[in-house]
């Protein structure tokens, strides 16, 4: 079998055998789970854990869990969490350094060997933030060896789309509910009169191989068609969207835009719709020693544009105001993004409005910076 095999068909007992497969090759399978009043990621060793026959309801600034009564396992929005946790973790050490006894220094690389993850229900949305990050943090001039490390042996699962959430907005930013490639399997989520099961794709010989260790059978036409019809309904049904027009072009044209000033009343400048982002990717470093000052570390963490010290210079930050700090964070995302990496940093989650305690829109905040424009120049910015 190879990557362009015809479409299979799983069973809970293959889903359960893909989990056991996955393991018996020493890999940390990471999945969907339910725990402490949300579905988050975590890893699994079986299938059992999976969310079967729980949903979310979400609204800005809003997430509650919500029993289904058809038993599906990925017809979920997404949760707090993305797959940058286990890629681009929150704390890593980068070095460690002890003082020798002749008096020199010896120094540790803080990355030994990567796991190897297996991604079990990576949503499209979460599938093409992880392409971005690939970008970032891989394709350029100065790539970050722990993320390539990590990202080189994970084999990615998605599960594409069929229940989109009301924070949901990945059609209007060029995406959807369909896995684009860059994936090894693909399973969609089929409950219907013929019972509960999963078409399978391929997209990669890793794939392929993985599949032939797992029992399976040859997609019917009619699981094809309900699977089909079921990520096409899904692109229909989308909570939100962007405006219609060129937002990196708005963007860019509306830095003095008075709307800055009322989304800065609102905005507390707490950083979670950095920390729930699956693309944002900025860090900055810290060194720690022990009290006899002969051991000193070097870690890499998460930091935010939010932060005051983010912009920090000699003399003191440069975005002292909300107003500034969130116009940086939304500008950068959704325009100066194409400049650096050659596309947009947004993949219409949802998870900034979800998780916002203040619940700030960010396709309102874009509806209105476009309605501004429009009064003062009389056009929408044409996409």
């Amino acid at each position: 079998m190879t990557a362009t095999a015809a479409p299979a068909v799983l069973d809970r007992d293959g889903l359960d055998a893909l989990v056991s497969a996955l393991a018996a090759q020493g890999r940390t399978v990471v999945a969907p789970t339910v725990r402490d009043g949300a579905i988050v990621l975590a890893e699994l060793d079986s299938a059992d854990l999976l969310p079967f026959g729980w949903g979310a309801e979400l609204d800005a600034g809003r997430y509650r869990l919500v029993r289904r009564q058809d038993g599906a396992a990925f017809a979920h929005s997404a949760g707090p969490q993305s797959w940058k946790t286990w890629l681009h973790p929150q704390r890593e050490r980068l070095w460690s350094a002890d003082r020798t006894s002749e008096g020199g220094l010896e120094f540790t690389p803080g990355i030994r060997e990567a796991p190897s993850y297996a991604f079990l229900g990576v949503r499209p949305c979460d599938l093409r933030a992880i392409a971005i990050q690939d970008r970032v943090l891989t394709a350029g001039r100065y790539t970050d060896g722990g993320y390539g490390a990590r990202r080189e042996r994970a084999l990615l699962i998605a599960a594409e789309c069929t229940e989109p959430g009301a924070t949901c907005f990945c059609v209007s930013t060029g995406g959807g509910p369909a896995a684009d490639p860059g994936y090894d399997l693909a399973l969609t989520e089929v409950i219907d009169a013929d019972g509960h099961r999963f078409l399978v794709r391929v997209g990669s010989e890793e794939g392929a191989r993985l599949l032939q260790q797992v029992p399976h059978r040859v997609a019917d036409p009619v699981t094809q068609d309900a699977a089909r019809s079921s990520v096409n309904a899904a692109r229909d049904r989308m909570g939100r969207s962007l405006p219609p027009v060129d937002v990196r072009t708005l963007l860019g044209a509306s830095p003095e835009a008075v709307r800055w000033d009322d989304v800065a009343e609102r905005c507390l400048t707490c950083g979670n719709c950095t920390m729930v982002c699956p693309t944002c990717f900025c860090t900055t470093t810290e060194e720690v020693t022990d009290l006899t000052g002969d051991h000193t570390e070097r870690w890499q963490r998460w930091d935010s544009c939010f932060d005051l010290d983010f912009s920090y210079l000699h003399g003191g930050p440069v975005r002292t105001s909300g107003r500034s700090r969130y116009r940086q964070w939304l500008t950068h995302k959704l325009s100066t993004w194409h400049d650096q990496f050659g596309t947009s940093g947004c993949v219409g989650c949802g998870r900034c409005i979800a998780w916002c305690p203040a619940g700030i829109d960010i396709t309102e905040e874009v509806a209105a910076l476009n309605d501004e424009h429009r009064a003062h120049h009389g056009t929408d910015e044409e996409r």
